[in-house]
């Protein structure tokens, strides 16, 4: 059995542009201006950004109700403020994540040009003598 694999989008958007009369730096530059967009979206998406938010923001809401815990309600856990501990728990471990993304944000992705699309060649032009 042999399974045959669709083109990627990167190869199909550069050979859409081969086809429209680009050069190949054009393509390139068309290939390194995506790249960079989907690694902005990454670090949109990060999952520490979303995690440490989600835990700072219940945190928040279970440190409230802890801290406006009747002497019964705390009685019931054995003379714990357990919704305060827990609470406070949360908003530490939000915020370590949030401290985690500032401190090691995730790596931008090093585009690497060839000469030619540095040179800024315009389109149409493919270096091609004949």
């Amino acid at each position: 059995m042999s399974e045959q694999f669709e083109p990627s989008e990167r190869d199909q958007a550069a050979e859409r542009l081969r086809r429209a009369g680009y050069s190949e730096a054009d393509v390139q530059r068309e290939v390194t201006e995506l790249e960079e967009k989907s690694a902005t979206a990454a670090r949109i998406f990060d999952l520490r950004r979303i995690i440490g938010g989600l835990f700072v923001v219940y945190g928040v809401i279970v440190t409230i109700a802890g801290i406006t815990d009747s002497d019964a309600e705390i009685d019931k856990a054995q003379g714990i403020n357990i919704n305060l501990w827990t609470g406070l728990g949360m908003l530490a471990l939000g915020l370590f994540f949030l401290a985690w993304l500032k401190l090691r944000p995730a790596a931008p992705v090093a585009p690497t040009l060839p000469p030619e699309a540095v040179e800024g060649k315009g389109r149409g032009e493919s270096g091609v003598k004949g």
